[in-house]
């Protein structure tokens, strides 16, 4: 049994079969993270299902006040995953909302609630996937390098998938795991908050950005697309304004993608 954010689970057996849902955000805007995670799991030996009409998890509506959308788009989701094999997810947050919010959204509906608690016990991040349950262990096939992991909130303290995360960032042999000041603090994205507290989301990014480029990372990883974009985008926007040769670009990668580049040509 292992501990894992707010609760305590049991990890089954490596399945022949596993659901993706892959986010709105991987689905719009980081295919390639989306694809990275297919092969990450299919090189497992592991099936993986992607229902085509899953869409959003309903984490904006329900953190915006919005309890009756929100539980109008998870009862599409609901529908999806019917049969009885994990759901990987490539996103703290988006997990999070799955295992721990959909029993509380169908908490009056007898019928529903006994659905979404069932989906939320087979609900997975990815990192916890691939080190509790796929026992992921491949060669490191990348240059030496020095990374930074950010954690969201939601991945950080819904999951605990902080320790999975860089667990398998310390599985790389060439890969140095740097940590910057305050890496448990939030990016400032947090959804609709960056939309309705703009001045203080910019804040906050502002200030993981500099640890972020004091750590002497070369590279920031995330397993949240979210994060990642706040963080990469602000850099890029400082950049840009910087003009100076010193100013220094902070590259990126979703942790699906970066785990796959650097592990690829493996042999099964």
């Amino acid at each position: 049994m292992q501990d894992s954010g707010n609760t305590r689970r049991d990890y089954p057996p490596k399945p022949r079969d596993v659901y993706l849902f892959a986010t709105c955000l991987v689905d719009q805007f980081a295919p390639e993270a989306g694809l990275a995670t297919v092969k990450l799991l299919e090189r497992e030996a592991i099936a993986v299902h992607f229902p085509a009409r899953q869409t959003c998890c309903g984490q904006p509506a329900y953190t915006s006040g919005y309890p009756d959308e929100a539980r109008r788009v998870a009862r599409e989701q609901l529908a999806l995953f019917v049969q009885p094999w994990p759901v990987v997810v490539p996103s703290g947050s988006c997990a999070s909302m799955i295992r721990h919010h959909y029993p509380r959204l169908f908490a009056d509906d007898a019928r529903l609630h006994a659905q979404a608690q069932d989906l939320a016990q087979r609900t997975f991040e990815l990192s916890e996937f691939l080190v509790h349950v796929a026992g992921f262990d491949r060669p490191d096939r990348g240059e030496s390098c020095a990374v930074a992991l950010h954690t969201s909130c939601h991945a950080r303290r819904g999951m605990g998938v902080h320790e999975t995360s860089a667990a398998l960032l310390r599985r790389l042999a060439q890969v140095r795991l740097v940590e910057p000041a305050r890496a448990e603090e939030c990016c400032g994205f947090g959804g609709t908050f960056a939309l309705a507290h703009p001045a203080i989301s910019e804040a906050i990014v502002s200030d993981k950005v500099d640890s972020l480029l004091a750590s002497g990372a070369q590279v920031v990883v995330s397993g949240d697309c979210g994060c990642l974009f706040n963080i990469l985008g602000h850099a890029q926007q400082r950049a840009q304004g910087d003009g100076t040769a010193a100013t220094v670009r902070l590259a990126g990668e979703h942790l699906a993608s970066f785990l796959w580049r650097r592990t690829r040509g493996a042999s099964a």
